[in-house]
């Protein structure tokens, strides 16, 4: 049975209801969602978007973890800060934030892709690698095995790697770290066999296996099978086929031609036919369901590469199965905005980063603006649809988004980036209970 969306009054003002959605959501992160995205509270005013740029939930309180202040990758430019994760295994674990930065060429003086990272318990933050072939960095993940994997988001590659000179597209990285030493980088290795891409969303299953995505308005999902766990350098590549050549049901996993994956894998998955999604972005994992945000699908009409977007949900097993967990019209309000003469309507537009919640539902960032932050209950009643998609969370920033929502080794804490801020500060911020934040300090 589809989800129905619950009429609003007549009588109610649309920028500030989403719909009627008056219940707790429970969990670690117990809310009560917010009534509204911050259309009526977008500001440009430098000390509340340096200080409190989130519309958030009563009794939860926001802090920066690290901006520009106390690093500047890029002087003159935005920093762009993307993806995050934590050593979330090892020694030390949870106490450093690993962090992507998606400044492209041509952005001020170039400088060249970067990651950093934050020791949570000093405040200090560093560049951990920085390279001029870089572009682009996005994707980011800790790995079973105590690396991290980033990769960049590059359709056409402006600077080859010199250990893949042939890839057309961006690559994949495996950043290795000395022993007990997660701050001091061993070595850095590209990993090719997992394909020339428009890198973004980064995944891991209990057996090693590594699922990637292609960044593109008709791009796949990606699944690479190791000959050995936790090494990278060799293996099959390949990519998901739904079996009735829609875009749901019953699908497939499909053997790539490896050396073509390694050039330009968009060629190689277009070759059998690989289903197309519109701008698959990120991906999570949560137990045996893989869910991917599609930022620009419209899940009525399959041939629209401007639509409002929706989650994927891909049900893992020998026979995959493929449907829509987050959809527009059917268990979310579509967004209207407003407008001089026109009032708005809150609603789902545009996903783009995914978080695992410490209670297993999913959370997802919008790549719109005004950015906001949804909750997404999970699917009880086998109808394939999320059982509810909860505002928690609104940027009063109109020029800047919200990326790479990630809870780490703590489930009361929530990072969140800004990126291309109107301040012109990127930064990370952290949302917690308010209960929490005290019981910290």
């Amino acid at each position: 049975m589809k989800k129905s969306i619950l009429a609003l009054p007549a009588c109610v003002v649309l920028t500030t209801l989403v719909y009627a959605d008056a219940v707790f959501v429970n969990g670690p992160m117990k809310f009560r969602p917010i009534a509204a995205s911050a259309y009526e509270q977008t500001t440009s005013d430098p000390a509340i978007l340096n200080s409190k740029p989130w519309v958030i939930p009563k009794g939860f309180t926001q802090h920066i973890i690290s901006d520009e202040s106390d690093l500047d990758i890029y002087p003159n430019s935005g920093d762009w800060t993307d993806m995050n994760t934590v050593n979330e295994t090892g020694k030390h674990a949870g106490r450093y934030l690993y962090r992507t930065h998606e400044v492209r060429p041509g952005a001020g003086s170039y400088l060249g892709g970067a990651v950093s990272v934050v020791d949570l318990k000093t405040g200090k933050a560093k560049i951990l690698a920085q390279r001029a072939d870089w572009e682009a960095l996005d994707g980011l993940v800790w790995t079973p095995w105590r690396s991290i994997l980033f990769a960049e988001e590059t359709i056409t590659a402006q600077f080859p790697d010199p250990d893949a000179p042939r890839a057309q597209s961006g690559m994949l990285y495996e950043m290795k770290f000395e022993k007990d030493a997660p701050t001091e980088v061993k070595e850095i290795k590209v990993r090719p066999m997992l394909g020339s891409l428009a890198h973004e969303g980064i995944e891991i299953d209990e057996e090693g296996n590594v699922y990637v995505i292609d960044e593109d308005r008709k791009g796949s999902i990606y699944k690479f099978v190791p000959n050995s766990y936790g090494d990278l350098s060799s293996g099959q590549l390949y990519v998901l086929r739904v079996k009735n050549g829609m875009k749901i049901g019953q699908a497939e996993w499909v053997a790539l031609d490896m050396n073509q994956a390694q050039i330009n894998a968009r060629v190689a998955a277009q070759a059998v036919n690989a289903t197309p999604f519109c701008r698959p972005e990120d991906l999570e994992r949560i137990r045996n369901t893989l869910y991917a945000a599609l930022t620009c699908e419209d899940a009525t009409d399959p041939n629209n590469i401007d639509g409002p977007g929706a989650i994927l949900a891909v049900k893992l097993g020998a026979v995959p199965k493929v449907s829509y967990f987050v959809q527009p019209g059917v268990n979310v309000p579509f967004e209207i905005k407003p407008t001089n003469t026109t009032r708005g309507v809150t609603g789902f537009m545009r996903p783009d980063n995914l978080a695992n919640g410490p209670d297993g539902k999913l959370w997802i960032v919008e790549d719109n603006d005004n950015s906001d932050i949804w909750v997404a209950v999970p699917d009880e009643d086998g109808d394939g649809y999320s059982d509810g998609v909860h505002l928690f969370a609104s940027l009063k920033d109109k020029s800047a988004e919200g990326t790479g929502i990630y809870f780490g080794k703590d489930p009361h804490t929530l990072f969140v980036n800004i990126q291309h801020s109107e301040t012109g500060n990127d930064k990370t911020i952290a949302i917690t209970p308010k209960s929490h934040h005290k019981s910290r300090d």
